[in-house]
């Protein structure tokens, strides 16, 4: 493991801790390991893969185009690995990062089987204590989350679960072994990503379906296949253009916005461009025009189009109404979708309202809602995540003074980064893509690559100029947070709740903790304020 043992306190001492080994902590791992860091990377899992890992539920696939949801920090890496599909499924995003693990031989710095229980910054030392559920301690100079920003699952409080008499899975949390709905009667609630995904597969399998809804999402075609050799040859030959519009560009793919106005346009060429980018499938829909989340005008237009196309496909019009969304168009995470809307058309399939009629209870032989009951076999909550800090809540993290994060933050209502990177008061802890970074707001690989590689290049400087601490001003933390909320107020993203607000969670408190700059704008400021000797950290030699 690269770690030496403090025998007075029986406890590991490493350079670094990263805490999970997904896309995040194991290109984290691969760095450190290169710069000659003894490094211990923790992961609750038995593998690699992250949410990935997890994430094993029917449908489950990528919603970034396989060529830009990869690493491109290796060109060999890159070339050596082909993709079946456009929107590769899980699995086989699962065997790219065993892959990955096993070309880089990172599995021997990787403790599986492990939960980071607590970590403290002991300010006399100037190290990171680290507890484990396992009972371990380790000490580090660095303290790295990867944990990411949609990880912690969120199983609502539903009443009488425990008296349900079949089967319950969550999305998040799915077996490794298939699931078998031949037959059966099954439920599934919540219709975010992962029940838009998971209720096509399920509906044919299942005898029959019911699904409860409380919020109705936009979703577009994936438009998914195969891909063809020569195609991906030329990709690889275009290797080191593509990774450059990738980390140019404003949601880490190498395509941009349509410098474009949708007011500009005469109705029939806006028809024109929205058809255009149905057919490709998508995120093409949300990069058709410029100003699709700040001009409310504009995104009514595109909103109808995608309404339009719901009440289209969907037969019955009293269902169509109820699948059709009222909120702003590409305000929530964006969806793609293989038949979602086709699959109300099946005869076993029935939709329920749950804003209409709520769920009141989960009973022996089904779910009761205000309406009635409905008998059920099966029942699968697609209820998503506690996104952005939820992870990182569940780690009893304390910095300067024994202050917790979570006390920082007060629960969520007033989380103040630096960067995303760093906050105040908690010296040499390094957040991987944390909140107030444009994160989600894009393909993550790409956000993830360049949260580490600044990370590396932070922690080479402080060697060269023998810093011990790294620490974010208040000042720069609190004008940073200023900057991320400016900048949201001026979208539509603060008018929808959605689980980018944590409105998904009940009681947590709201807000947008995302910036929404860009990643090729958010990449030039920090590489800014690195190339001003970190402007904005304290930097200290003890």
């Amino acid at each position: 493991m690269g770690c030496s043992q403090d025998n007075q306190n029986n406890e590991q001492v490493v350079d670094a801790v990263v805490i999970g080994a997904g896309f995040s902590g194991m290109y984290m791992l691969y760095r450190l390991r290169e710069a000659g860091l003894s490094t211990r990377v923790y992961e609750a899992a038995s593998g690699v893969g992250g949410v990935w890992y997890w994430n094993r539920y029917p449908g489950a696939r990528c919603d970034s185009e396989s060529l830009f949801y990869n690493y491109t920090f290796s060109e060999e890496l890159y070339k050596e690995w082909s993709w079946s599909s456009r929107y590769p499924e899980q699995p086989e995003i699962l065997r790219y990062l065993n892959f990955v693990a096993d070309k880089f031989e990172l599995r021997p710095n990787i403790q599986f089987n492990t939960r980071v229980k607590s970590a403290y910054y002991d300010e006399e030392s100037s190290r990171w204590n680290i507890e484990t559920d396992q009972g371990e301690k380790v000490s580090a100079k660095y303290f790295i989350t990867g944990v990411g920003c949609i990880s912690t699952a969120n199983l609502p409080d539903v009443k009488g679960l425990d008296r349900f008499e079949g089967d319950w899975y969550h999305t998040g949390h799915w077996p490794h072994e298939k699931v078998d709905f031949s037959g059966k009667r099954v439920g599934v609630i919540g219709t975010g990503s992962s029940g838009i995904q998971s209720i096509p597969v399920i509906a044919k399998e299942a005898a029959h379906l019911t699904v409860f809804q409380r919020t109705p999402q936009f979703s577009v075609p994936a438009k998914n296949h195969p891909y063809d050799p020569e195609y991906l040859k030329k990709a690889k030959e275009n290797y080191s253009e593509i990774r450059r519009q990738m980390q140019e560009s404003i949601a880490g793919m190498a395509f941009q916005y349509r410098e474009r106005s949708i007011l500009d346009d005469t109705p029939e060429e806006r028809q024109r461009v929205l058809q255009e980018a149905w057919e490709k499938g998508g995120w093409h829909i949300l990069f058709a025009y410029n100003d699709l989340i700040i001009n409310e005008e504009g995104n009514k237009l595109v909103a109808d189009f995608v309404r339009e196309k719901i009440r289209e496909i969907v037969h019955d019009p009293e269902t169509a109404e109820t699948l059709t969304p009222t909120h702003y168009y590409g305000t929530k995470r964006a969806i793609i979708d293989t038949d979602y809307f086709e699959t109300y058309n099946r005869e076993n399939v029935h939709l329920v309202d749950v804003k209409k009629a709520p769920i009141e209870e989960v009973t022996a032989k089904g779910i009761r809602t205000k309406e009635g009951e409905y008998e059920l076999d099966a029942i699968v909550f697609a209820t998503g995540f506690d996104g952005m800090t939820g992870s990182l809540f569940k780690i009893d993290i304390r910095g300067r003074d024994g202050i917790s994060l979570k006390e920082k933050w007060e629960n969520g209502a007033k989380t103040r980064t630096y960067l995303g990177l760093a906050t105040a008061g908690f010296p040499n802890m390094f957040m991987l893509t944390g909140p107030e970074s444009p994160s989600v707001l894009g393909n993550m690989p790409a956000a993830i690559e360049q949260h580490v590689d600044w990370v590396m290049d932070c922690i080479a400087y402080l060697q060269e100029k023998k810093v011990e601490v790294i620490e974010a001003n208040v000042k720069a933390e609190d004008d940073w947070s200023k900057h991320c909320r400016e900048l949201a107020d001026q979208t539509l993203y603060i008018k929808t709740d959605s689980w980018y607000t944590g409105a998904n969670i009940k009681g947590k408190p709201g807000g947008f903790q995302i910036y929404v700059g860009g990643y090729g704008p958010y990449r030039q400021i920090c590489d800014d304020v690195a190339e001003k000797g970190y402007e904005g950290f304290t930097l200290k030699s003890v």
